[in-house]
C-alpha cells in the first residue's frame, strides 16, 4: 500500500517570519491601531453618543455601536493583519535606531553622573578609597 500524502495546509499569511510574544504584541498593536485609524469617525459618533451615561449607552447608542463595529470587523481581516505586519517590517530599522540612540544617551549620562559625583566604575566615590589608603 502506497502511503496517502495530504497537501501541505496553506500558509494563512504571507510573511510567514516567526516572531517573539512581544513582537506579535508590537505587531497586533500596529493592527489594532490601523483599523481604528480606519473607523476613526464610527468610533467618534459613538463615543459622543456614549458621554455621561452607562448603562443606558447600550440602547441608547446603539445605533452608533453596530456602526463602529461593523466598521470594526470589516477592516479586521488578515490582509490588515498581513499590512500591519508588513508595516511593522518596515519600521524596524527606525526602532533599532532610537534603540541604540537612547541607549547612547542613557552611557553618557551615566558618565556624567561619574563624572559630577566623583564616583568610580563600581559606584564609590573615588576620595574615599583616597582615604582608605592613606588609613592603611
Amino acid at each position: 500500500m502506497a502511503p496517502l500524502s495530504t497537501p501541505a495546509p496553506p500558509i494563512p499569511s504571507h510573511n510567514p517570519i516567526p516572531l517573539s510574544a512581544s513582537q506579535e504584541a508590537e505587531v497586533r498593536e500596529v493592527y489594532y491601531k490601523r483599523v481604528r485609524q480606519r473607523c476613526a469617525p464610527e468610533i467618534k459618533d459613538f463615543a459622543a453618543c456614549a458621554i455621561n451615561r452607562t448603562i443606558s449607552a447600550t440602547w441608547a447608542c446603539r445605533r452608533e455601536r453596530l456602526a463602529m463595529n461593523a466598521c470594526m470587523v470589516q477592516f479586521a481581516s488578515q490582509a490588515e493583519q498581513d499590512a500591519a505586519r508588513e508595516e511593522w517590517f518596515a519600521t524596524r530599522d527606525e526602532r533599532r535606531a532610537a534603540r541604540e540612540a537612547k541607549e547612547r544617551r542613557r552611557v553618557e549620562q551615566e558618565k556624567f553622573h561619574r563624572e559630577w559625583w566623583g564616583l568610580d566604575e563600581n559606584g564609590r566615590r573615588k576620595f574615599e578609597e583616597k582615604e582608605r589608603e592613606q588609613e592603611r
